[in-house]
């Protein structure tokens, strides 16, 4: 929905050390990744240093077929390869900023895909710009790139350049990078964004989630730990911790909406921390109804943490369309009410004439929920109490999620009060901050609650970064193969 919170990416790479098609493997693996970026979506394969890629607008079957993925293994079954799943704000949906990002340069060709964002993009691309380079986007993925390349001139390896480039960068990055010989995955210091390894008989994964590498029966190894570059190359597994060891604060929105419940990030369980977060609010919040129902998706499983919680009965209360394609851009609001309709349809045996628990993981601007209450009402619900498995959003975000302007944020212009009664709610509760840093015990990183607390674990632009050239990036021509 366009009214709610949104993620950058997902980012896959797979070194091949046994008879795997490259472009079927990276496909499928996207497809466990669509949760993460609805917008664009790419692979590039390296067979013997040669490299080819497609990227387009849209989500994974919308830009792939049986002849595209045959075009990128033409050239044999591959021997490494990366992939990407991007969602951008309306304003940058152009093919030019769709990833993997290939760039050649003096040292041959490399390919990346990155999740995150940096908070000094504006100094840096000043920097590179007074230097003569040329930017064709409007990302950082183009600008992280530069500085790999520019390092990896000096540098004695393409994993030492990759250090060299996070000593000037600062912000959320997990990316995944191929060169000619060498499949690399690094994360920031910090671990805002997720990253793990995994193994596929002798292939190394390097990809957000662990929910990818179940999709392809691969065996989970570890987290990439933050502020660690790890590589492969010839079959075996390589490590520089030189920027681990700092304070952690992986984005505590990965347990509350982004990540598939089926994940496992730092060791903690996506599933088990949104239970955690729905039997905190039932004893935090707790209220007299009938039924408890979620929204779907990132609302059912703490819906049915608070039903567990509570004792009061969990029902599918919305019927979901999960055939709809891209994702709605809506121009009108008109527009925007019919795709709640069409993407949700309350279920009316279960909420009629009853007192309903509305679970959401968040409210942003609060046009969807109350759209979706208003489903409800219609549907004979007679009370509609809505609990929510996160804080209210008081700040932006300078990471990677599309909060950028207090502005768009409800909390920050009304009372709860007035924010239950626009919701047409009849109460209305958030999950305390106390609550919340509890609802992943096990996980090894500490999390980041800068959008609901205004303390961010490292210093950030006094105002949000914007590229005033993006609007005017040309052209939504499909990207042919290299």
């Amino acid at each position: 929905m366009s009214n709610g919170l949104h993620e950058e990416c997902g980012v896959f790479g797979i070194y091949n050390s046994n008879d795997l098609s490259l472009a079927q493997e990276v496909y499928l693996a996207l497809y466990a990744l669509q949760h993460r970026g609805q917008m664009s979506c790419g692979i590039a394969v390296n067979n013997g240093g040669v490299i080819d890629h497609y990227k387009d607008c849209g989500i994974v079957p919308e830009v792939f077929d049986k002849q595209t993925l045959a075009n990128l293994s033409e050239n044999g079954k591959g021997d490494i390869a990366v992939g990407h799943v991007r969602y951008s704000p309306n304003k940058l949906i152009h093919q030019v900023n769709s990833q993997p990002l290939v760039m050649r340069y003096a040292r041959g060709t490399i390919a990346l895909a990155n999740n995150g964002c940096l908070v000094n993009t504006a100094e840096i691309r000043r920097e590179l710009e007074h230097d003569g380079c040329v930017f064709q986007t409007s990302g950082d993925a183009e600008l992280i790139a530069y500085l790999i390349a520019r390092s990896r001139l000096a540098a004695g390896s393409v994993e030492k350049a990759v250090s060299v480039m996070m000593n000037k960068v600062r912000g959320a990055y997990s990316i995944v990078l191929m060169s000619p010989r060498k499949l690399l995955a690094v994360r920031d210091p910090n671990g805002f964004r997720p990253l793990c390894i995994g193994k596929l008989e002798d292939s190394y994964i390097f990809t957000s989630e662990s929910c990818a590498l179940d999709t392809l029966g691969a065996k989970f190894v570890r987290d990439v730990e933050p502020g660690e570059i790890v590589w492969t190359e010839g079959g075996e597994l390589h490590s520089i911790r030189d920027h681990c060891g700092g304070p952690t604060s992986l984005c505590v929105f990965e347990h509350v909406y982004f990540a598939r419940p089926d994940s496992v990030i730092d060791g903690a369980s996506v599933h088990e921390s949104r239970l955690r977060a729905g039997a905190f609010l039932a004893r935090q919040s707790p209220v007299e109804a009938d039924v408890v129902v979620g929204v779907p998706d990132s609302g059912l499983d703490a819906a049915i943490g608070y039903s567990r919680e509570s004792g009061i009965t969990y029902s599918m209360g919305f019927i979901k369309n999960r055939y709809i394609g891209r994702t709605f851009i809506q121009d009108t609001q008109a527009q925007r009410v019919k795709s709640v309709q069409i993407k949700l349809n309350p279920l009316k045996s279960a909420v009629s004439g009853k007192r309903v628990v509305l679970v959401d993981d968040s409210i942003v601007r609060g046009t969807t929920i109350a759209r979706i209450v208003g489903l409800l009402r219609n549907a004979g619900a007679v009370e509609v109490h809505v609990r929510i498995s996160s804080p209210p959003f008081l700040n932006p975000c300078y990471f990677g999620t599309d909060i950028d302007s207090k502005d768009k944020l409800i909390a920050c212009r009304m009372t709860r009060d007035e924010i239950c009664k626009t919701l047409g709610a009849d109460s209305l509760d958030y999950l305390s901050l106390e609550n919340l840093g509890q609802i992943a015990p096990d996980s090894t990183c500490d999390m980041c609650m800068g959008c609901f607390t205004g303390n961010y674990p490292i210093p950030v632009p006094e105002e949000p970064q914007e590229d005033k050239f993006a609007r005017k990036l040309p052209s939504m021509t499909k990207e042919k193969k290299a």
